[in-house]
């Protein structure tokens, strides 16, 4: 499921929000679906390619580039007439960045457990059907993966995305579960099923795994992580190619040495 193409049905379900709930703005919610669809993957868009994005009509699209552009939130080019963020748009996502002192305490932690697995740790925040990586640590393995601060994990399949949904408070789990489905009914049973697994993994394991479900020969665990400070609930994976990183030594190796690292951080985010 890409959250990157969810068409005119998520459209349809911001007019729906808008009808229940008043204080709803339908207008910057348009917006902030604009700047949404630049991911990693879409780093330039024209307007036609935003409203396929957005199941938005190409001249309401039209009206919030204009907008978002005077506003810095958007830069468009002389010669095609595409858009990319703008520095407005960086400096929200740098001053998130800034209040995350988590990540100075982890990356050494982080670290220290990539060179004990010959893997990739990342610590990672949710963002709509996605976690978003806010921070990586790689070993010096000439087999691993190359997936880099900015990059996403989809919540349904990756084991980062599992360990986010099972410690996910109750409430806010439900509302992301009702939306993925409403996104794409027809990938519901894996999704249902998948989450199953991970709420039994985290029962009986302390982690959630994903082993060939996100992408065919990776293998990963991962556990959510709450940093305090009014800081959204984290997730941290260890994960790599599967040739070199059995499930077994992920289980038995990895699985406690990740437990730990979770508990030293949430224990250094205590008043």
């Amino acid at each position: 499921m890409s959250d990157m193409e969810k068409g005119p049905a998520h459209l349809a379900e911001d007019d729906d929000a808008a009808n229940e709930d008043r204080q709803f703005v339908t207008a910057l919610a348009r917006g902030l679906e604009v700047l949404s669809c630049f991911r990693a993957q879409h780093g330039v868009l024209g307007n036609q390619d935003i409203a396929r994005l957005c199941g938005l009509p190409k001249s309401t699209v039209s009206r919030l580039t204009h907008t978002l552009t005077r506003l810095g939130y958007l830069v468009q080019a002389t010669d095609t007439g595409k858009y990319q963020l703008g520095t407005a748009s960086l400096a929200l996502g740098s001053a998130m960045l800034a209040r995350m002192d988590i990540r100075k305490i982890a990356r050494p932690l982080m670290q220290e457990l990539a060179d004990f697995s010959g893997a990739m740790v990342s610590l990672a925040i949710r963002d709509r059907f996605s976690m978003l990586y806010v921070e990586s640590c790689r070993s010096a393995a000439a087999l691993t993966l190359s997936v880099d601060v900015g990059s996403r994990l989809p919540l349904a399949t990756s084991a980062i995305g599992r360990a986010w949904l099972v410690d996910a408070p109750l409430h806010e789990r439900e509302q992301v579960l009702s939306d993925m489905r409403a996104a794409d009914a027809t990938d519901w049973k894996s999704v249902q099923h998948g989450l199953d697994q991970a709420m039994q993994d985290r029962r009986q394991l302390g982690i959630t795994r994903s082993y060939g479900e996100w992408q065919t020969n990776v293998n990963g665990i991962a556990r959510a992580v709450n940093p305090g400070h009014g800081l959204p609930l984290m997730a941290i994976n260890c994960g790599g190619p599967a040739v070199t990183l059995s499930c077994a030594f992920l289980e038995d190796e990895v699985r406690p040495r990740l437990i730990e690292l979770v508990g030293r951080l949430e224990w250094s985010s205590l008043p």
